[in-house]
């Protein structure tokens, strides 16, 4: 088994790094800490080609694969740890549902907008009561004249701040089986925002309340049934998170790996006492151990969605790497490391959130146990 990357993913690679480092590297520090998206950035990667990279060429993507995505995302977060995040929305997650289950109409209509990085979409999925248990979501969509009438809200829901369009889990009927999505623009009447509130990570989100908001029919995605369709395509996101787990842990562990090569205590370079070497070699052993499950995850996928089971144990094993990594990292920096001069303490608060964000670690292992034991678990506690 070749575990190395093609002659054609290798030059893609180099592209993306000489345009990283042109275009990217200053600035990388202040983007990070700004709670604004990067527009400009966006811009820059739509014309280099870097947004819709697996979306048909016929939609107006670049038709490449899953893998081609994930390098991109974790070759940009090696020099911009925030311009990351501008890859994983134009080619993971919503845009990459719209582009597989949405009509011929609604792409014409908002793919242009979004691959030319002019504008993101977010999705809504997390409620006030219907967080992990998605299935219990509350937001209806109920018929009237030539088109449904939206109410619900949604929480915790990335870009919401900034995105023109947002791809909403709704319910259509009872049960599993009545949940589907449907694009609401979020400019539209019925539509309201919270006020704004932060992560941890500085980014900032607001609660989305959707108030008699009237959607036309023709802006549904996936009508009832379609929700197993829905969690492929989230499947997708799940990579994407993954890819910059990893990616953001590597960032860091390499900042202090050049950071023990120069510094000194006690007369020593700090890559000279064991204590750190053991550190940094199980540093090393996590980032590789990770990156064979992402691609696996990723290769695997071909030109369709990722392994439900594959990418559960990518995303589990990952979130929980890149954190660990970028913690150690910041202990061997000391006060540096945990000051805002570096971005060690940014890759660490951003990996603490996607160990939550996109199905949690412990959603994740349920989802892996049932894997191993060729059975559901159900979560929700017997009827007497």
């Amino acid at each position: 088994m070749d575990f190395r990357l093609t002659p054609e993913q290798e030059a893609f690679r180099e592209a993306v790094k000489r345009f990283a480092d042109k275009h990217l590297a200053k600035g990388a520090r202040e983007r990070a800490h700004s709670p604004d998206y990067p527009w400009d950035v966006a811009r820059l990667m739509a014309g280099q080609g870097l947004l819709g990279i697996t979306i048909a060429e016929a939609d107006g993507g670049q038709g490449g694969s899953l893998i081609d995505a994930v390098i991109a995302i974790e070759t940009v977060a090696s020099v911009c740890p925030r311009s990351a995040d501008v890859v994983q929305a134009g080619n993971f997650g919503p845009i990459r549902v719209l582009a597989e289950y949405g009509s011929k109409a609604q792409k014409e209509r908002h793919l242009k907008r979004l691959l030319s990085g002019e504008a993101v979409i977010s999705v809504g999925m997390t409620e006030p009561e219907a967080g992990s248990a998605v299935t219990d979501l509350q937001t209806t969509a109920t018929p009237e004249g030539k088109g449904y009438r939206v109410n619900g809200s949604k929480i915790f829901t990335t870009h919401s701040k900034y995105a023109e369009l947002m791809l909403v889990y709704v319910r259509f009927g009872p049960g599993i089986d009545g949940i589907g999505s449907l694009l609401v623009e979020t400019k539209g009447q019925g539509v309201r925002f919270g006020k704004p509130s932060r992560f941890m990570s500085d980014e900032e989100w607001v609660q989305t309340y959707f108030e008699n908001a009237f959607v036309p029919a023709d802006m549904v995605v996936l009508k009832e049934g379609g929700f197993k369709k829905q969690i492929a395509g989230f499947n997708v996101e799940r990579v994407g998170n993954t890819a910059r787990s990893l990616a953001l842990g590597r960032y860091a562990y390499e900042v202090a790996r050049r950071w023990a090569m120069q510094r000194k205590q006690f007369g020593r370079l700090l890559c000279e006492f064991q204590g750190l070497q053991w550190k940094f070699a199980e540093m090393k052993i996590k980032l590789d151990a990770g990156q064979l499950l992402l691609y696996r995850a990723a290769a695997n996928a071909d030109s369709g969605f990722p392994s439900a089971e594959e990418t559960a144990i990518a995303k589990a094993f990952c979130n929980q790497a890149g954190f660990e990594v970028a913690n150690e990292a910041l202990q061997v920096m000391g006060g540096l490391g945990y000051t805002q001069e570096e971005l060690v303490e940014y890759c660490l608060r951003r990996c603490r959130g996607w160990m939550i964000a996109g199905g949690s670690v412990e959603i994740l292992k349920n989802r892996i146990a049932e894997s191993v034991f060729e059975r559901t678990f159900p979560q929700r506690p017997g009827r007497g």
